[in-house]
C-alpha cells in the first residue's frame, strides 16, 4: 500500500519536471517549493548540501552554543529511543546550516555522499524541496518523502523537519529526523514535533533562568534560591563574598545547616527582615535576613533567601547619620602650653585601646577631642558614633545605647532599631555628658563595657560588638562619686586614660588667636577683609569667657554680621558681655574710658539703674557733658532703668 504512495509521488513529479503539471493532490507546501526550485533554475539531478569551511562552521557553532548545549542531550534521548529504525537526528542553526549529526553508523555513513554532515548548508536553493530547507522556509514543521524531493537524488529518503523558535518567535534552527523512505512513518513527524517544542521550552526555561541570575547578581545584597527540601540551587557574587565562599561549594547543601531550622519556622522572617546569623565552617556571619516563599501553582517550590551583613547595614545607618570623625588635632587651634600639653597626651592614648574620659567645662572642645582621637586610632576607618546622654529622656537610654527588636514595646519602630553600640561596631561609641546618665542605667553600662556583649530589648540573642568608649563630661565625676550620684566602678572603668581640657580664660593667647582664626573663617565664607579694632580686642581678652572657645565664636559670628563696615567695634558686642566686663577703679573712678567711651556710659548707667546725673557724677562729667555724650553715642537712658546690679 504505502509503495502505491511512493509511486504516486514519483508519478506527480515526473509529471512536473518534464512536463510542468502540477497534480491536484499533491500537497500545497510541496507545490510553493516545486515552483521555487523550477524559478532558480535548480538542476534536478544533482542535490547536495553546500559545504562551509571549518572556521565558519566554528564560528556558526559559538554564535549557536546555547540551541546546540540544549538540544543536544533531546536528540540523545530521541536517538536512543528510535535507535536500530535507521534514523538520523539533525540540528541546524536558521539558515539550514547542519550544526550536529546523531545516528548509526551504518546511515550516516550514507548520508556522506549527499554531504549530509556537520558544515553544509541545506537549504531549497542548493539542496532543492527537502524538510529542512523547505520547513524553514515555510515557517511550519513538514515532511516529504521519496519524490516529494525536487532533487531526484533524494528520493529514496524520508525527512520529518520542524524549525526552533526562540522566545520572540524567530526561527533559530531546525529539528530534521531522516531515514530512508521504505521506513517512512506519519509519526515521525509527531516524534519530531515534539523533540522542537522541547527545545523551545528548555530554551525559555534557559532564558528566564539567565533572566533570573541576572536579576539576582543585579542586587546589591546576598541571594541564596532553595528547593522545597531546602536544597541549595543557587548564590550569587554578593552571597559568594559575604560567606566567603564560591557558589559551587555550596551546591545542593541543605541551606538548614548554615541558617538552623527555626528561622524557617520563624513569622517574622517571611514578612520583614530579621537578624540572623550563618555558621560557616564553625564561623559566625550575623546578617540581617528576608526569607520569601518560591510559589507556583499554589504550591511552595523553594524560597529566595535575601541577606545582608550586618556590617553592611550598620555601614549604611552610618552614612545616612554621617556617624564619622570629622576632625583632627591638627583642626585645635592654640599657643597655650595648657592645651598643647592636653593634646600630648591624648595622641599618645589614641593609639591605645583603653577607655578615654575627657573632662573640662563646656565649650572648650571636647566633641572635637574625641574626633581627634578616633582619627589618629587605628579605628580611624571605622564609624564613629556620638550621643549626648544629656539630651536623652531617662526612659529612652536603653533602646538608644542597646536597640531593640520589632515590636519591642508600644510605639516602638515596627522594623525595629539598631542600637550605638551595635552602629559602632569596630568604632568608636562617644558619651558625651556621661555625668547625666541615670544612675540605674549605669550598672547596665558597665556590665557591657565588662564582655562588649549587648542584647536589643526584646531580643533573644546576644550580639559581641568591638567598640571603644570615649567619655566627656563638664562635671567633677569624682566629686559625683563621692556624693554617690555616679558609679565609683563606672568611673573606674572610664577613667582608664583621662584627658584634661582647661577653660579658655586659662589659655593665654588663646583669646587673640582663635577670635582672629574664626573671623579668617568668616571673611573667607563671605569674601570680606573684616578686622577688630583695639578697643574690641582688649575688651574681649578681659572678659572671662564661661562659656569658653563657643561662647567666644558664637560673639565673634553675632559682632562680625552687625558691623557693617569693615572694622569691628566695641558697639558690636553685646550688652551682656560688656556688662560683665571686670571694672577698675582708682579714686573711686572707672578707669575705663580707654577701652570705649560708649561702653563706658552705658555700665555707668547700668550702674546707676539709668540715672544720667549720678552716671556723670561717677565719670567726671558735668550734667551738659554727660548728655551731650548720650546723644553722640545714641543712647537712651531709659532703656537702663533696671534693678540688676554690676
Amino acid at each position: 500500500m504505502f509503495e502505491e504512495v511512493l509511486d504516486k509521488y514519483k508519478e506527480n513529479w515526473t509529471k512536473f519536471v518534464k512536463e510542468g503539471i502540477l497534480a491536484d493532490d499533491i500537497n500545497d507546501h510541496i507545490k510553493r517549493s516545486w515552483i521555487r526550485c523550477s524559478m532558480n533554475a535548480l538542476d534536478t539531478n544533482h542535490g547536495q548540501g553546500k559545504l562551509v569551511s571549518k572556521e565558519v562552521l566554528d564560528e556558526e557553532k559559538e554564535k549557536n552554543k546555547e540551541l546546540i548545549s540544549i538540544a543536544l542531550p533531546i536528540m540523545k534521548n530521541l536517538n536512543d529511543i528510535v535507535m536500530g529504525t535507521g534514523f538520523v537526528l539533525v540540528l541546524t542553526d536558521a539558515k539550514g546550516l547542519i550544526l550536529e549529526v546523531i545516528g548509526e553508523d551504518k546511515i550516516l555513513e550514507e548520508t556522506k555522499s549527499l554531504n549530509f554532515v556537520p558544515g553544509a548548508i541545506w537549504s531549497e536553493e542548493f539542496v532543492g524541496t527537502n524538510a529542512i530547507g523547505t520547513c524553514i522556509y515555510e515557517d511550519r514543521p513538514i515532511q516529504i518523502i521519496g519524490a516529494e524531493h525536487y532533487c531526484k537524488s533524494h528520493h529514496g529518503w524520508n525527512c520529518a523537519a520542524s524549525p526552533i523558535h526562540n522566545s520572540n518567535g524567530e526561527i533559530i534552527g531546525c529539528l530534521d529526523m531522516s531515514g530512508h523512505s521504505k521506513n517512512a512513518h506519519s509519526h515521525s513527524l509527531g516524534i519530531v514535533v515534539a523533540a522542537s517544542y522541547s527545545i523551545e521550552n528548555q530554551i525559555l526555561l534557559y532564558q528566564s533562568h539567565a533572566i533570573l541570575r541576572a536579576s539576582v547578581e543585579a542586587v546589591s545584597d546576598g541571594m541564596i534560591i532553595v528547593t522545597e527540601d531546602y536544597k541549595i540551587k543557587m548564590l550569587n557574587k554578593a552571597g559568594e563574598k559575604i560567606l566567603g565562599l564560591e557558589a559551587n561549594m555550596l551546591y545542593d547543601e541543605d541551606i538548614r545547616n548554615i541558617l538552623g531550622t527555626r528561622i524557617f519556622k520563624h513569622k517574622e522572617a517571611f514578612k520583614d527582615r530579621i537578624d540572623w546569623v550563618f555558621i560557616i565552617d564553625e564561623k559566625k556571619i550575623p546578617c540581617n535576613v528576608k526569607v520569601s516563599n518560591i510559589v507556583i501553582g499554589q504550591k511552595t517550590k523553594g524560597m529566595a533567601i535575601s541577606f545582608k551583613e550586618m556590617k553592611t547595614v550598620q555601614n549604611t545607618v552610618n552614612l545616612v547619620s554621617g556617624n564619622k570623625a570629622m576632625f583632627t588635632f591638627n583642626d585645635i587651634v592654640t599657643n597655650s602650653d595648657n592645651l598643647k600639653k592636653s593634646i600630648k597626651e591624648a595622641q599618645k592614648f589614641a593609639r591605645t585601646k583603653g577607655c578615654v574620659l575627657i573632662e573640662g567645662e563646656s565649650g572648650t572642645g571636647k566633641e572635637l577631642f574625641a574626633h581627634s582621637i578616633h582619627n589618629m586610632s587605628n579605628r580611624s576607618n571605622g564609624p564613629f558614633v556620638a550621643i549626648n546622654c544629656a539630651s536623652l529622656p531617662k526612659d529612652l537610654f536603653e533602646s538608644e545605647l542597646f536597640g531593640y527588636e520589632k515590636g519591642a514595646f508600644t510605639g516602638a519602630n515596627k522594623e525595629g532599631k539598631i542600637g550605638k553600640f551595635e552602629l559602632a561596631n569596630e568604632g568608636t561609641l562617644f558619651l558625651d555628658e556621661i555625668g547625666e546618665l541615670p544612675l540605674d542605667f549605669q550598672a547596665k553600662l558597665l556590665r557591657v563595657l565588662d564582655d562588649f556583649t549587648i542584647t536589643r530589648i526584646g531580643g533573644k540573642w546576644p550580639k559581641k560588638v568591638d567598640v571603644r568608649i570615649i567619655a566627656a563630661t563638664n562635671r567633677d565625676l569624682l566629686e559625683a562619686v563621692r556624693k554617690k550620684n555616679f558609679r565609683e566602678d563606672l568611673y573606674y572603668r572610664l577613667n582608664v586614660f583621662r584627658v584634661y581640657i582647661p577653660p579658655l580664660r586659662e589659655r593665654e593667647g588663646d583669646i587673640f588667636l582663635l577670635a582672629q582664626h574664626f573671623l579668617s573663617r568668616l571673611n573667607k565664607t563671605n569674601n570680606t577683609t573684616k578686622t577688630f579694632s583695639k578697643d574690641f580686642l582688649n575688651s574681649i581678652n578681659l572678659y572671662e569667657w564661661y562659656g569658653n572657645v563657643r561662647e567666644l565664636e558664637n560673639i565673634i559670628e553675632r559682632a562680625y554680621y552687625l558691623c557693617e563696615g569693615n572694622i569691628i567695634k566695641l558697639e558690636h558686642l553685646p550688652d551682656e558681655i560688656f556688662s560683665r566686663i571686670p571694672v577698675i577703679e582708682t579714686n573711686n573712678k572707672m578707669l575705663t574710658l580707654k577701652y570705649g567711651e560708649k561702653i563706658v556710659i552705658k555700665k555707668a548707667l547700668l550702674s546707676t539703674n539709668g540715672d544720667v546725673l549720678r552716671a556723670g557724677e561717677l565719670l567726671g562729667m558735668s550734667k551738659s557733658t554727660i548728655y551731650r555724650k548720650l546723644k553722640q553715642h545714641d543712647i537712651n537712658p531709659k532703656e537702663f532703668k533696671i534693678n540688676s546690679q554690676i
